[in-house]
């Protein structure tokens, strides 16, 4: 089983971009966010033709996230849900072949003095309680998304260049920390520990032909698939060509 993750920076815009992948790397479920569109302009249709059902969380012009499945997402959940004023499409769970998969796209927080950064810090809090309340660690499940956190130094192609600043601050690490000792491993670095791999490359300062990228997209997977994961990577093809996303997407791979 085939699960990717891909932060497409506007679903319209890289419409046919996101086909071509579809046919191309026929994941069995993608993880979709930034979205920028609601769930009425979302390419349904398209999308179906290409051979997906599509469980959708838009919201206009920001944020947005998806769920793409060969078979039909059941029991799809859109947002926290805590009851908390929060109108951010940022998160969309399913389940597809007995595997709940949940699709996040992480507040990237702006900068250290922003609101936004205390924003994103809550968030992840929430997203841990909204794991404790309608999860447990024995289930199979798998989060993919856009975190905007750097997990490490290794993740970061100049960490002193970086040092200090959004993405890549303790106190994010700390956060994304918390989230993970819910009993989630990140897939990419148990099978691959010490190997640089990024998943974004600024658009400026010929950032992706340089390779100065971070690794801030990720597939978190519970201990029951752990011993199921027989490969992940980034797919920095499709990072390449004419008015790409900045992200490329993220898979990983689960024998049945």
């Amino acid at each position: 089983m085939k699960i990717a993750t891909w932060n497409v920076n506007s679903v319209r815009a890289r419409q046919e971009r996101l086909l071509e992948w579809l046919k191309s790397a026929q994941p069995d479920v993608l993880c979709l966010q930034e979205l920028k569109c609601t769930e009425d302009d979302f390419p349904m249709e398209a999308v179906r033709a290409a051979g997906y059902h599509a469980a959708v969380h838009g919201q206009k012009t920001y944020n947005g996230v998806a769920i793409l499945a060969k078979e039909e997402p059941r029991d799809v959940v859109k947002g926290l849900s805590d009851g908390v004023d929060d109108t951010h499409a940022r998160l969309i769970a399913a389940t597809v072949g007995g595997i709940r998969v949940v699709s996040a796209y992480a507040p990237n927080g702006q900068s250290l003095d922003s609101p936004q950064y205390e924003y994103k810090l809550e968030w992840y809090g929430r997203l841990r309680r909204y794991l404790d309340t309608r999860h447990n660690p024995d289930e199979a499940l798998v989060l993919g998304g856009d975190w905007n956190i750097a997990p490490a130094d290794l993740d970061i192609y100049d960490p002193k260049e970086w040092e200090g600043q959004t993405l890549c601050t303790v106190r994010e690490r700390d956060a994304l920390q918390r989230l993970c000792a819910f009993g989630l491993s990140d897939a990419y670095r148990k099978l691959y520990p010490d190997t640089q791999r990024f998943s974004w490359w600024d658009y400026r300062m010929l950032a992706f032909p340089k390779n100065r990228g971070l690794r801030i997209d990720h597939l978190y997977v519970s201990a029951q698939l752990v011993p199921r994961l027989t490969g992940a990577d980034t797919d920095r093809e499709a990072r390449k060509g004419k008015q790409p996303s900045d992200h490329a997407p993220v898979w990983l791979e689960l024998r049945d």
